[in-house]
């Protein structure tokens, strides 16, 4: 059974920072690209960024230069650093297949304060 479980969200200043993790089970993260989605209240989702197998990394451009998405091989755990935080940025986080979609996990709360 595949399992996504965000954590790391919180509340946070406008200018703060904030780590995202996302710990997969039943999925091989190395082996598939991994995206990190947004949800603001009122809004559909939205992808923010992806690792693909590769390494390789892209950014939607509302957060390129702030956010910086990894991941750990031998933890099999994705990460989304958060810098510079914006009002905007307030939404529920969650991670997924960027090809290969699995079930949502819970996703975690971020709320930036101006």
């Amino acid at each position: 059974q595949v399992q996504l479980v965000e954590s790391g969200g919180g509340l946070v200043q406008a200018g703060g920072s904030l780590r995202l993790s996302c710990a997969a089970s039943g999925m091989i993260i190395s082996l598939n690209a991994m995206g990190w989605y947004r949800q603001a209240p009122g809004k559909q989702r939205e992808l923010v960024a992806v690792i693909h197998s590769t390494g390789i990394t892209n950014y939607a451009d509302s957060v390129r230069g702030r956010f910086t998405i990894s991941r750990d091989i031998a933890k099999n755990t994705v990460y989304l650093q958060m810098n510079s935080l914006k009002p905007e940025d307030t939404a529920v986080y969650y991670c997924n297949g960027y090809v290969y979609k699995v079930s949502w996990g819970q996703g975690t709360q971020v709320n930036v304060s101006s």
